[in-house]
């Protein structure tokens, strides 16, 4: 043991800060290895249930190429290209010289809500086996892999699971056992599971600015009886698990606030350093991002965006009728966001607005657009007031 100074043991150092990594496997979040078949049989699996969930989900597959010429390289490749990339118009292919690392496929797959992975070639966190005896060998070389079996598939020619897999895989009686021919019980089984690992919603109230036009904390500004961040987060507590307080740097003691606080981490970019931050603390839930200076939002629009939550979307917004752009801070960002707002930053964009523009998103209309309402100002503030007073009086 190395003692410091002090006589007491020296921390060991730690070369690299300590991150909070997605859930993903090889490919993506939800991923299934479907192994132990002829890949004709798995391939035409994979068809029939990617072509019944593309409708909701987005969809992949991998697998290998059983081209016996692996030598012929296509296109601008043989000529030391080292990417070539052909604009098919109905689709787009590019292909690489060098085989791809790890983490450029999980970039190249982190859109998908499923994929589907020819376990003969690939592996990936979860698997699907088929039981055939033609394939009882190759399937017993790859008994390692069988790490996180989820459902078992009888072929026509097998009655029952393999013994050696029930000496291996823990717990097999407790894992469905279908028949390979038994499309919708399998698609059925995949769509569950889909909708089981939906990621859960967190939300985020945008508290972290600096209120210059302002002048004064607009989170701190009492609309309703107590200071707006304290109100919004008391809003979205019935649509969240969990809701945090988005702070700047120093803005607040953590113990002051009766919600958690998500320090930025990533400072000096305004609510997408917030947003990125969220992710960073938690990569793998979505986050129900609102802004604290939205005095005239109601539970109506609130419930209606989250009624329309589409998980599949990169993201779900309303539609602005004053930019007539998605509004991007009274938004769901769903997980699969995360490496895209990285990737707009590495080419120097900090916009969230121009994320929403520039990927697949669900875009709804407000139910009352006054609720979208931002203040900014003073002069903002006195006229927004006048509308609540109003509203109240209203409602006596």
């Amino acid at each position: 043991m190395i003692l410091n100074e002090h006589n007491q043991p020296e921390k060991k150092h730690k070369k690299h800060a300590k991150l909070v990594r997605p859930a993903t496997g090889n490919f993506g979040r939800n991923e299934w290895a479907i192994v132990g078949g002829p890949c004709t049989v798995i391939k035409l699996l994979a068809d029939d249930v990617i072509a019944t969930l593309s409708a909701t989900y987005k969809c992949a597959y991998a697998d290998t190429s059983h081209n016996d010429d692996i030598t012929l390289v296509p296109g601008r490749l043989a000529s030391g290209a080292m990417l070539d990339y052909s604009d098919q118009v109905n689709y787009q292919q590019f292909n690489f010289q060098n085989p791809l690392m790890p983490y450029q496929l999980k970039q190249q797959f982190a859109n998908a809500d499923l994929v589907l992975v020819n376990g003969n070639h690939q592996q990936a966190k979860a698997q699907v086996v088929i039981i055939d005896n033609n394939k009882k060998a190759s399937l017993l070389k790859r008994i390692e892999q069988l790490n996180n079996v989820q459902l078992f598939l009888l072929a026509d020619n097998s009655d029952d699971v393999f013994d050696f897999i029930k000496e291996t895989v823990p717990c097999w009686q407790q894992i469905p056992v279908y028949k390979l021919g038994d499309r919708d019980k399998i698609i059925a089984f995949f769509e569950a599971n889909l909708k089981q690992n939906r990621p859960v919603l967190n939300g985020l109230i945008l508290a972290g600015g600096q209120s210059l036009r302002m002048g004064v904390d607009k989170g701190s500004i009492n609309w309703h009886g107590k200071p707006q961040r304290y109100h919004m987060a008391d809003m979205l507590q019935p649509f969240c698990n969990q809701v945090f307080i988005s702070h700047r740097e120093g803005q607040l003691a953590e113990a002051e606030e009766p919600y958690p606080v998500l320090q930025d981490t990533f400072t000096g970019l305004g609510p997408y350093g917030a947003i990125l931050s969220a992710f960073r603390e938690n990569p793998d839930s979505a986050w129900l991002v609102i802004a604290c200076d939205l005095p005239l939002m109601d539970d109506a629009t609130l419930r209606k965006l989250v009624a329309w939550r589409n998980s599949s979307s990169v993201a779900t917004a309303y539609h602005s009728p004053v930019t007539e752009f998605p509004e991007p801070l009274i938004a769901i960002w769903e997980p699969k966001s995360y490496p895209i707002l990285l990737s707009f930053l590495a080419q120097g964009y900090s916009c969230p607005r121009k994320v929403l523009i520039n990927t697949d998103i669900t875009l709804l209309n407000a139910p009352d657009p006054e609720a979208l309402t931002n203040v900014n100002t003073p002069e903002e503030m006195e006229i927004v007031k006048r509308a609540i007073h109003q509203k109240l009086a209203a409602n006596l």
